[in-house]
């Protein structure tokens, strides 16, 4: 299979250019963030975005898979697209507006469609679905550490 470069790099540049921009649009809350009580298993500052980068860059590569499959694949990128949208806007309603427990069902919804475009992407290509679980996986854990948040930070 011959690789398309175009299109695999406009996949790899829309998940990363939104975790980018979500990123750059809640850089000033970090600051607030380290001061708040965590759960014991909150892994270091430097690892998420560390993490973030791989998984965008996974998630790029399984919607290229999927637009390149030559398999009617329509209701699979809207649901990816969907899942995107979700995921830019968590961190502005956990990070921004501190709305914890809002968040975590936000998380919750997003943890769902990451799942149907799981599903949907395995459907079309094996490869593409297998690739969303590390994703699935840690915005799993994203909602352990939302949750503990939440609960580690109402005011009396």
């Amino acid at each position: 299979m011959k690789i398309q470069w175009k299109n695999l790099i406009t996949c790899l540049a829309i998940p990363l250019a939104t975790g980018s921009l979500s990123a750059l649009l809640t850089q000033n809350s970090m600051a607030a963030f380290a001061s708040i009580n965590k759960p014991a298993l909150a892994p270091p500052g430097w690892l998420f975005p560390v993490v973030w980068t791989i998984l965008y860059i996974l998630m790029g590569i399984a919607s290229y898979l999927v637009l390149t499959s030559g398999k009617p694949n329509d209701a699979a990128l809207a649901v990816y697209g969907v899942q995107l949208v979700f995921n830019f806007f968590w961190s502005i309603i956990f990070f921004n507006l501190k709305l914890y427990f809002f968040a975590w069902i936000w998380l919750v919804l997003l943890w769902l469609l990451i799942l149907k475009t799981a599903l949907l992407f395995r459907q079309i290509s094996k490869w593409a679905g297998y690739l969303m679980i590390p994703y699935l996986l840690w915005v799993a854990f994203a909602g352990y550490l939302n949750l503990s948040i939440y609960l580690l930070n109402q005011t009396p």
